[in-house]
């Protein structure tokens, strides 16, 4: 089966930075969109960024320039490199992908989250 893993968060003072992989991996035929989400505590799920196979990028607008999403399709990961981090981004981060396990088969996946808190 596919899965989708995070890695690179953890905890950094405000206005630091941390950058965030996800490396997909298992019956892959070819991956299209990938993306990140985020969750605060009881807050939903919303998104951070979104990139294509062929690098077009989407961002939310509260992103306000200080984050970059990049994708190394050879590698079948996704980065999400936060600058200038503030106490609000604090959230559990989640890796999205669209995959293709089969020529004709397209399917959504996330990963399990990796946690970013960042201090004040």
């Amino acid at each position: 089966q596919v899965q989708l893993v995070e890695s690179g968060g953890g905890l950094v003072q405000a206005g630091g930075s941390l950058r965030l992989s996800c490396v997909a991996s298992g019956n892959i035929f070819s991956i299209s969109d990938m993306g990140w989400y985020r969750q605060a505590p009881g807050k939903q799920r919303e998104l951070v960024a979104t990139i294509t196979s062929g690098g077009v990028t989407n961002y939310a607008d509260y992103m306000e320039g200080r984050f970059t999403i990049s994708r190394d399709n050879a590698k079948n990961t996704v980065y999400l490199q936060m600058n200038s981090l503030k106490p609000e981004d604090t959230a559990v981060y989640y890796c999205n992908a669209q995959i293709f396990t089969r020529r004709w088969r397209n399917d959504n996946y996330w990963g399990q989250g990796t946690q970013v808190t960042v201090s004040s």
